[in-house]
């Protein structure tokens, strides 16, 4: 698995050993890049269920200024480390060996906002439907964010999730991209 653009492309990544984490596909993280905007000037970025890193490494690589990644996996927290050292991208980012909906509570509470959340949960355990609608009952998202869902296509998402509205959907095989934005209301202090 490598770096596909920035700064740090072509470098390799290392990807914890096992079954327990399936990074994003070379194809569908060119295409997801290649769907996102391609300036990440100082962007900030969640990646919920983060594995190997794989997608805030490439988004750091782009300019997104920050990168907060979760997972409550040791061994997978230690291959983003090492990742991110490697790379000299560490001070750009935090990563946080703790349950996803634990770390969402946190964030939402210290009044935190990213530009783009992305998730990647393990295929087919309720783990998007419960995230999203977490994430769409809290304000992490910024006025024109978004959140993207890594998921299989056997696991359905609604058009809605409190205030996270779906705008697009790509199927790459046996994986869907989901893109929702921030509905806004006219009440709406931003």
């Amino acid at each position: 698995m490598k770096v596909i653009g920035g700064a740090a492309r072509g470098r390799k990544l290392k990807v914890p050993k096992g079954m327990a984490v399936r990074p994003t596909a070379a194809r569908v993280k060119e295409s997801l890049f290649n769907i996102l905007p391609h300036d990440f000037s100082g962007l900030r970025l969640l990646d919920l269920f983060a594995g190997s890193g794989n997608v805030s490494i490439e988004a750091l690589s782009r300019g997104a200024s920050e990168a907060v990644l979760v997972d409550e996996s040791a061994r997978s927290a230690a291959a983003m480390r090492e990742n991110l050292t490697h790379l000299e991208l560490n001070r750009r980012a935090q990563v946080w060996v703790i349950p996803v909906a634990r770390a969402l509570r946190k964030l939402a509470t210290a009044g935190e906002k990213f530009d783009l959340i992305f998730l990647d949960p393990p295929y087919e355990r309720g783990l998007v439907k419960t995230t999203l609608e977490a994430i769409g009952t809290t304000d992490l998202l910024t006025a024109g964010g978004r959140v993207v869902v890594e998921h299989s296509p056997r696991e359905a998402v609604r058009p809605n999730y409190g205030a996270l509205l779906l705008n697009d959907q790509r199927r790459y095989g046996d994986t869907l991209l989901s893109f929702f934005r921030r509905q806004e209301t006219e009440n709406s202090t931003r």
